[in-house]
């Protein structure tokens, strides 16, 4: 997830006109806890616990919509976290706090509107993966980023139109396979599988002893005949330092750049993940979850076990088939779950 969505500011007063032409809402009596959508450009689709402070009369005409002072329960001014945030509201971007399910779902099936807890507010989005663990890829329609997140910090996107709460329309749901399908086209720049143009950022993998398992990163130089590539590698250099190494390598050893998929919380036990190591990303399993997000991963190919950083490490996805499939998705009998 973008950096810059880690704390939420927005001038008090600030008007949107998309939030003015929403449903308007009945009044909020003082002191009822709501929730407040933000119209922050990269915050669309979020949602945040405020409590109402007071009601200001409309500034324009007696018939126009009524604003709110509001005070945020989880954003701060300061970094210590003694002082709420609070800001004017148009009341269109108000609605109560989502009941309770009857009986919370334990389980997502991929196409399903969800909300998912992150950084402090509720981001709606769409689930495109059902991983182990109970965990789910939630891709988000704003900024086309896919987070895993564990069940726990999902619930059903329900809508308050008119006064109830509905529960989303399996009509109205983007094609999850379909999005995910383009960001990751996106990301591979639309190439057909297994051709590759120069300058393309790529990863390389290698059947030399001591190197299976690991890909590094590098760009396509030229193509040098059918399905073989000249690579220039990112991390590299020459002997004499003088210039970045330069390889040959067919297209089964090349593949696009994996799309980001940001992991919310943490890793679990056996996990199949990427670990930056040595300046390349080695394929493994975490085989232990240790404090201050940092793990053990275990590699198959050198019984070898590492222990790296949360930020060192990323979900293992496989290039197959001309798009990208995480581990949970991939075929049982291929050898990688």
């Amino acid at each position: 997830m973008p950096p810059h969505l880690r704390r939420r500011r927005r001038p008090a007063g600030e008007e949107d006109e998309e939030a003015q032409q929403r449903q308007p809402q009945p009044n909020f009596e003082v002191g009822t806890l709501v929730e407040i959508a933000s119209t922050d450009d990269g915050f669309r689709g979020s949602w945040y616990t405020a409590t109402i402070v007071r009601r200001r009369p409309s500034r324009r005409s007696s018939s126009s919509a009524a604003s709110y002072a509001v005070e945020f329960q989880e954003l701060y001014e300061d970094e210590e976290g003694t002082r709420r945030v609070t800001e004017e509201v148009e009341e269109s971007q108000i609605r109560p706090i989502p009941p309770e399910e009857p009986n919370p779902k334990r389980d997502f099936e991929v196409g399903d509107e969800v909300e998912a807890r992150y950084n402090d507010g509720w981001w709606e989005g769409v689930v495109v993966d059902r991983l182990r663990g109970g965990r789910f890829g939630v891709l988000f329609k704003e900024w086309k980023e896919r987070v895993v997140f564990k069940v726990g910090d999902l619930r059903v996107s329900c809508k308050w139109v008119d006064g109830s709460w509905l529960l989303p329309s399996a009509a109205a749901v983007e094609d999850p396979q379909e999005a995910r399908s383009q960001m990751e086209m996106k990301g591979a720049k639309k190439m057909k599988t297994n051709e590759f143009t120069k300058g393309t950022p790529v990863e390389v993998s290698s059947d030399e002893d001591g190197y299976r398992g690991a890909w590094f990163a590098a760009v396509i130089v030229e193509e040098v005949s059918k399905g073989k590539y000249l690579v220039e590698f990112k991390n590299f250099r020459t002997e004499d330092g003088a210039e970045f190494l330069k390889e040959e390598a067919d297209a089964l050893h090349i593949r696009p750049c994996p799309p980001e998929i940001v992991v919310a919380d943490n890793f679990d036990l056996f996990d199949e993940v990427d670990a930056l190591y040595n300046d390349s990303w080695w394929v493994g399993v975490i085989s232990k979850v240790l404090s201050k997000s940092r793990y053990t991963v275990y590699f198959r190919d050198t019984k070898e076990e590492l222990e790296f950083q949360h930020s060192n490490l990323r979900i293992h996805q496989e290039w197959i088939g001309g798009r990208w499939m995480t581990a949970s998705l991939v075929p049982k009998n291929m050898g990688l779950v």
